[in-house]
């Protein structure tokens, strides 16, 4: 079954905004066997949101609409949704029930514009919002369907996930079965693991593909297996992951789809070790993936922001003479910054960056994008200088990405 979605808003095409929510919508359709073919982002403008439809279900029987359903006067989906089905707006009184409450609950005075919330076009299904004011409109003519969901994030997702790609799996008799493996492989570029995979891709069934998602140290390896028979699939699949793993062996340190900070921490649960960070460029950003990841508590202790050198010192004991000798982004540095946090925080691991994240602060041999990294397990300290480019938001990730798949090495041999 093949999607289009169309994103509605002057943020999102003036760059104010950007539109997360086409890619996460992707993703939960590609978990469903459904092809997003098309992705239109269109001003909140009448013509240009009907052109939009209309184009788009020449093409595909589903289109998926985010924003413009706000209370402001510059939201003109709804409105403009009823021109386009030839329908007029009535007060649902359940989403009116729905919005009162929710407001009464926050101690909240529900003004005019809040209250229209609850005005909905006469051709469409409404379907109920539970953590929003805006409800999802489901319409269905001619074959074609078209869904109206809020562009918040937190709620488009929450209305897709438990309303929308049900009912619409139902809506079109879809029963096909698709199951995904994925792992992440170190070791390898990706020209070279697709080598090493050449025979192993080629006698894949025809009913399982394999897909390549490179980042820079790491490859994650998607298989990906659709039919209409999901114990076959399963099995399938199974069988030929297996076969990938064992093929691979210690190039793969991680048997699921998760962040670089979500398979170390994997690593540090499975051998009971715990860590900390001593952060100078990255600037916290190391501590911020960790604990993005659920149940991080169970190994990650904290982290030292050590962005000056005065803190350096004093906080991680790191010797004035080491900075004055070979200066703040050198590899004696950060070897003494992960001491120093290991030591300080009482854990088994750490990790330690100073660089030069941009644009300015090169120094004669160290231009921006050069960052040390050091990584320790006990009294076993590793470091390397690595080097990045000139965007200093793009260098703080890499950067970030670079120590915790150096901690990975450290830890997965």
């Amino acid at each position: 079954m093949n999607v289009e979605i169309i994103a509605v808003g002057d943020e999102l095409l003036i760059g104010q905004v950007t539109d997360t929510n086409s890619g996460w919508i992707a993703r939960q359709l590609n978990l469903m066997g459904w092809e997003l073919t098309e992705v239109t982002v269109v001003r909140d403008r009448k013509d240009e949101i009907k052109k939009a439809v209309l184009d788009a279900f020449t093409r595909v029987p589903v289109v998926l609409m985010t924003g413009g359903l706000g209370p402001t006067k510059d939201d003109i989906t709804k409105k403009t949704l009823c021109e386009l089905y030839g329908c007029s707006l009535h007060r649902d009184e359940k989403v009116q029930e729905m919005n009162e409450e929710r407001f009464a609950r926050k101690g909240f005075t529900m003004n005019e514009l809040t209250r229209d919330q609850a005005l909905v076009p006469d051709a469409c299904t409404v379907i109920y919002n539970p953590v929003g004011t805006a409800p999802v409109m489901w319409f269905d003519r001619d074959d074609k369907v078209l869904v109206s969901m809020p562009g918040v994030p937190s709620e488009m997702q929450y209305a897709v996930s438990h309303e929308v790609l049900p009912r619409l799996r139902s809506r079109f008799n879809d029963h096909s079965s698709v199951r995904h493996a994925t792992c992440l492989v170190k070791g390898y570029t990706e020209s070279g693991l697709a080598i090493v995979l050449a025979d192993f891709e080629n006698e894949l069934p025809p009913y399982i593909h394999l897909a390549y998602l490179p980042k820079p140290g790491v490859i994650r390896l998607r298989l990906t297996a659709t039919g209409l028979d999901d114990a076959e699939v399963s099995s399938g699949l199974e069988i030929q992951f297996e076969k990938l793993t064992a093929l691979l062996g210690s190039h793969v340190f991680c048997r699921e789809d998760v962040s670089l900070a979500g398979a170390l921490g994997n690593i540090l649960r499975e051998r009971n070790l715990t860590i900390a960070t001593a952060e100078s460029c990255t600037g916290g950003n190391i501590a911020h993936e960790l604990t993005l990841v659920p149940g991080c508590s169970a190994y990650y202790r904290g982290s030292i922001v050590s962005y000056a050198n005065d803190v350096k010192t004093s906080l991680l004991g790191v010797s004035s003479e080491t900075i004055e000798q070979n200066g703040v982004v050198s590899l004696p540095v950060v070897e003494e910054m992960v001491r120093g946090v290991r030591h300080a925080l009482h854990t088994d691991c750490a990790i330690a960056t100073s660089g030069i994240a941009g644009p300015d602060g090169a120094t004669p041999g160290k231009p921006v994008g050069t960052v040390a990294v050091a990584v320790a397990c006990g009294e076993n300290v590793v470091s390397k200088m690595v080097m990045a480019g000139t965007q200093r938001e793009r260098n703080i990730e890499r950067f970030t990405h670079s120590a915790l798949l150096q901690m990975i090495d450290l830890l997965t041999p």
